[in-house]
């Protein structure tokens, strides 16, 4: 249990001494140093004033180490918002809707990429952005456009945008897909998934761009994960062939001379 740690930091982070804090509490300060000397335990009443008091769930009190947290996510914890550090929380999510109460697809353009971030729970800043519907797509989910930026992820390519269908548990992410991760160190990315959560709380992002390494990032970081649906590109210039493809092509080639020879003979 963590409980007598994570009370000391939180309170040094309100810059309280045990006095003030023990006021609030309305206990006295050598039950408190006592609490967090982890000499004494509180009853469970205490127990839950205490986790009340400081906007934390009773259970990540006691069961999560706050001090191995990076500032951000203490920051989101001190806020009272409730950060998932296991991935199949239920999520609230903003959107719009259009006239008849169907849910738009908001676009996310290049100029709103790097604000999304920090507004993608706001509806002021979502209500703003582009939205349009594609009629293929089912009405009993979410949708998402995001520009795409970097080179990272042929054969989407940089200025590309990427729809993406809204993740409600991240348990249920499939290891080998695409998709789009929202995280508060890196804002948007599109990546191929490797799902690590129940085995470290990561998730592990690879781009088709062999030139770049795959990376983890800790699953307490992530905002947001859109599934990959498609994709809309102004650049309509042929592909490139890779070295199978090329192989595979030149085969049928000489699959079909041979077929065309055998015709003609007989």
């Amino acid at each position: 249990m963590y409980f007598a740690n994570n009370l000391r930091l939180l309170r040094l982070r309100k810059k309280l001494s045990q006095e003030e804090l023990a006021t609030q509490l309305n206990i006295t300060r050598s039950s408190l140093s006592a609490y967090e000397n982890n000499t004494a335990e509180p009853s469970l009443g205490t127990l839950i004033a205490i986790a009340d008091h400081f906007k934390l769930s009773l259970d990540k009190f006691i069961r999560t180490d706050l001090t191995k947290l990076p500032e951000m996510v203490l920051q989101e914890l001190e806020k009272g918002y409730d950060i998932d550090l296991s991935g199949n929380k239920l999520r609230i999510l903003a959107c719009t809707v259009d006239k008849l109460q169907n849910e738009n697809i908001e676009l996310v353009p290049e100029k709103a990429r790097a604000g999304y971030a920090t507004g993608y729970s706001d509806p002021d800043f979502i209500k703003v952005l582009p939205t349009f519907n594609l009629p293929f797509l089912s009405k009993e989910k979410k949708y998402r456009t995001f520009c795409i930026s970097g080179d990272s992820m042929p054969p989407v390519k940089h200025g590309s945008y990427v729809t993406g269908e809204y993740v409600q548990n991240w348990q249920s992410i499939k290891s080998g897909y695409p998709y789009i991760v929202v995280s508060k160190d890196e804002g948007i990315v599109f990546k191929i998934i490797n799902n690590r959560i129940k085995e470290n709380k990561t998730l592990q992002l690879i781009s088709t761009n062999k030139l770049y390494e795959p990376y983890e990032i800790d699953i307490r970081n992530v905002l947001e994960v859109w599934k990959f649906v498609n994709y809309i590109s102004n650049d309509f210039s042929e592909p490139e062939k890779t070295n199978l493809e090329e192989a595979i092509y030149h085969i049928q080639q000489e699959v079909k001379q041979i077929k065309n020879t055998l015709r003609n003979k007989s």
